[in-house]
C-alpha cells in the first residue's frame, strides 16, 4: 500500500503529539476535518492509527510493510492457485513433453487412477534425454519422483506457507492436493491446483498495486 505525502504527514503529526483529535490534526495541516476523513479512515483501517472515540488518534507502530505482511498470513492457497497440468502415469515421456510445452510450464503432475503419484520437472525431461532413453515408449512413471518424496500444500494453508514450502525445498511448482483416505484408511492425494513462484511474484505485484 503506498501512502500519499498528506497520510504520511498525518502520521508523523500523530506519532508526535498523541493523543490528537482530528480537529487539531487538520488544524496542524490547514485543512478541514472533512478533507481529511478519507486520508483518517485509510490509515486506521490499515492498522496504522487507532482511533479512540473523544481521545483522539494514536500511532500503532505498524508500518505498511506491517500491512502486506499481515495480508499474506490472511490469504489462503485456495484464493490462489491455479489450474493443475496433470498427466497419467501411462503417458510417454514424449506426450508429456509435448504437453509441457503447450501448457508452457515447468512442472507437470502425475497421477494414477485419479491420485498424485509423482512429479517431473524439466530437468527431469532434459536430463532423461541425453540419457539415450526411448522417449517413444518409456512411461514418464520410469522418470519421476515418486511419493512419498513430494512435497505437497492444501487449500487450507496460507499461500505464505506454500511459498515457504517453494524457497526450502528449491522447486518452481507444488501441487495443492485434498487428502482422501482409501477403505485400508491409507492417505492418498487428489490434485486440485497448483501453487508455483508466478503464483506469489503475482500476489506481491497485486499487494503492491493495492488490489
Amino acid at each position: 500500500m503506498q501512502l500519499s505525502e498528506r497520510q504520511e504527514k498525518i502520521i508523523d503529526i500523530v506519532k508526535y503529539n498523541q493523543p490528537i483529535t482530528s480537529e487539531n490534526i487538520a488544524k496542524r495541516l490547514e485543512l478541514t476535518r472533512s478533507t481529511l476523513r478519507p486520508d483518517l479512515a485509510i490509515l486506521t483501517m490499515s492498522g496504522i492509527l487507532d482511533a479512540r472515540p473523544k481521545v483522539g488518534y494514536f500511532y500503532t507502530g505498524k508500518t505498511t510493510l506491517s500491512f502486506i505482511s499481515e495480508k499474506i498470513r490472511e490469504i489462503k492457497v485456495a484464493d490462489r492457485k491455479s489450474v493443475p497440468v496433470v498427466v497419467d502415469e501411462e503417458s510417454s515421456i514424449y506426450d508429456a513433453i509435448v504437453t509441457m510445452f503447450l501448457e508452457d510450464v515447468s512442472t507437470i503432475f502425475v497421477t494414477s487412477n485419479g491420485y498424485l503419484s509423482g512429479v517431473v520437472s524439466r530437468k527431469d525431461f532434459l536430463k532423461n534425454a541425453i540419457g539415450g532413453l526411448d522417449l517413444y515408449k518409456t512411461p514418464i512413471g520410469v522418470i519421476m519422483t515418486r511419493m512419498p518424496n513430494i512435497v505437497v500444500t492444501t487449500l487450507e494453508e496460507t499461500v505464505l506457507e506454500a511459498a515457504i514450502k517453494l524457497i526450502e525445498h528449491e522447486v518452481d511448482s507444488i501441487p495443492v492436493v485434498e487428502v482422501v483416505s482409501t477403505d485400508g484408511e491409507e492417505k492418498v492425494y487428489k490434485v486440485v491446483g497448483r501453487i508455483t513462484k508466478t503464483t506469489i511474484t503475482r500476489l506481491f505485484v497485486d499487494l503492491g498495486n493495492n488490489e
